[in-house]
């Protein structure tokens, strides 16, 4: 079974019919200013891996694809607000001296 990918591109892709995913294959990367082969490895991107597509590229892509701010992403972020940042470390800290 293959493994899930970081972002629906693909997804999005196979929603075309033949004529308009060649023509998006084409200008998608030329929009992005990208090659086609850094587009390709984009939309194979495995959720598991290292590598990642920068963040204003994704927004450039969710705008291209009619989406909005997140749903390309095919997996959950979690968000944390910086005062439970904050917390959690403090927290982790008072741990430590406790141990020493």
């Amino acid at each position: 079974m293959e493994e899930p990918r970081k972002y629906k591109i693909e997804e999005e892709m196979n929603k075309l019919n033949l004529k308009n995913y060649k023509a998006a294959s084409r200008v998608i990367p030329k929009h992005l200013k990208i090659a086609f082969n850094t587009f390709h490895n984009y939309r194979k991107l495995p959720v598991s891996g290292k590598a990642d597509i920068p963040y204003a590229t994704v927004r450039l892509l969710e705008g291209v694809f009619g989406l909005k701010d997140g749903e390309l992403a095919n997996y959950p972020i979690e968000m944390k607000t910086l005062d439970t940042l904050i917390r959690e470390e403090a927290r982790c800290q008072g741990e430590d001296e406790k141990k020493i």
